[in-house]
């Protein structure tokens, strides 16, 4: 398979998640997971689920894996971010130590028995120090992906940034800055809805 560009990838899944992921209603708003109202609605989990734009994905977010340096493990809340997460690994070259996680919404009690991770943290262990990247699949507000990294700042591990597919440019770049996080959105709203 020939690699493709960053640029190419990524003008290529604008028009997938325009395909896939985007429905607009002049007559009834979408209620988001922040509890918001909108006539634009992102679901993901279809462009996370085909193959090609499964290949985009690995190639836009290692090239943003590339850009930071050193990343110990990537993952976030569970669910947009479990396939991602399983997309980066899978896309990791050859010989990488890259590690997944994720972070349960609530905990469930027996994950983490093996990593010695806390009740809420499955997949690989991590441990104080490890730089993490956050993924997450639609960005609104931030609070999500805020909360999982406020809990691996808990554990000592330094949240580099987040990853998201989609920032639907409702304030959540401000949550992340004030956060002291930098928000590294692959898309806009505004590159699929105009």
């Amino acid at each position: 398979m020939t690699p493709i560009s960053v640029e190419l990838a990524r003008e290529i899944l604008i028009d997938r998640i325009r395909d896939l992921a985007y429905l607009f209603s002049d007559e009834e708003d979408f209620t988001l997971a922040s509890g918001r109202k909108s006539k634009h609605f992102f679901d993901m989990k279809p462009v996370m689920m085909d193959p090609e734009c499964a290949h985009l994905l690995g190639v836009l977010i290692h090239d943003q894996i590339k850009k930071i340096g050193e990343v110990d493990a990537v993952g976030g809340l569970e669910l947009g971010a479990v396939p991602l997460t399983g997309i980066s690994i899978a896309k990791a070259e050859k010989g990488s130590s890259l590690r997944g996680f994720i972070v349960r919404k609530e905990p469930k009690g027996r994950g983490g028995r093996k990593t010695g991770n806390p009740p809420g943290i499955e997949g690989s262990s991590l441990q104080p120090g490890n730089r993490v990247v956050l993924l997450e699949d639609v960005t609104t507000t931030g609070g999500s992906a805020l909360k999982a990294a406020r809990t691996l700042n808990k554990m000592g591990c330094d949240v580099v940034c987040c990853i998201t597919i989609l920032d639907r440019q409702e304030g959540g770049l401000e949550a992340f800055e004030e956060a002291g996080i930098n928000l590294i959105p692959l898309t806009l709203k505004s590159d699929i809805a105009s």
